[in-house]
């Protein structure tokens, strides 16, 4: 898949999906290959935006389908069932491959995704009500200047975005200490993130 990619218009989801799924624009960088992972699907209200794919999603194909995407469902106050609905839930990282390892844990997603097929994906979704915003990358895209210096900040001023945004920590168990150290936020922030998503919901 090359940029050209962004040249086309898609008539509908389906095919739009279909070359994300097929996209090889950075194979070459992939040390597991290409695997793009992504749940959409149209009606969906709550869009997720996290990292890239850890090790165990790639192999599985199945986003979140780790011990962070078990806090992650327990802050949002959902099921797997619920959580796995695409008509529900939007599911899209900035990378959608995973991307390998670096020297602290996995490398940053690539940028190739949202350039090619971010913004084409959105289209496709006009009902979306609340986006969470789920670690430095996502919040730096989105948020653009109403990101603050620091990821703490910026999760610290999540009512400055509510209720359309709420930026996240990651919720990795490697993010365990950054929860004790900043008890406010489960405290505060996940139980209106949860009544958002109810709301939504409704």
């Amino acid at each position: 898949m090359t940029d050209s990619a962004v040249l086309k218009r898609y008539a509908n989801l389906e095919s739009l999906l279909a070359d994300v799924r097929a996209c090889r624009a950075c194979e070459a960088h992939l040390p597991k290959g290409p695997r793009p992972i992504v749940q959409v699907g149209e009606g969906a209200r709550v869009l997720i935006v996290g990292q890239a794919p850890g090790a165990r999603v790639h192999a599985s194909g199945i986003p979140w389908d780790d011990a962070s995407g078990t806090r992650l469902r327990e802050w949002m106050g959902v099921d797997a069932n619920a959580f796995y609905d695409p008509g529900r839930f939007a599911i899209i990282p900035m990378g959608y491959c995973y991307p390998g390892r670096g020297n602290g844990g996995d490398l940053p997603p690539r940028t190739e995704c949202a350039d090619l097929w971010l913004d084409q994906l959105l289209a496709k979704l006009p009902d979306i009500e609340l986006t969470l915003l789920i670690g430095a990358h996502a919040q730096r895209h989105f948020l653009g200047a109403r990101r603050k210096a620091s990821l703490t900040a910026t999760v610290q001023a999540w009512r400055d975005v509510a209720p359309g945004y709420f930026p996240l920590p990651h919720p990795s168990p490697r993010n365990t200490p950054w929860l004790q150290r900043n008890p406010w936020f489960e405290q505060e922030l996940v139980p209106v993130l949860r009544a958002r998503i109810a709301q939504v919901f409704g």
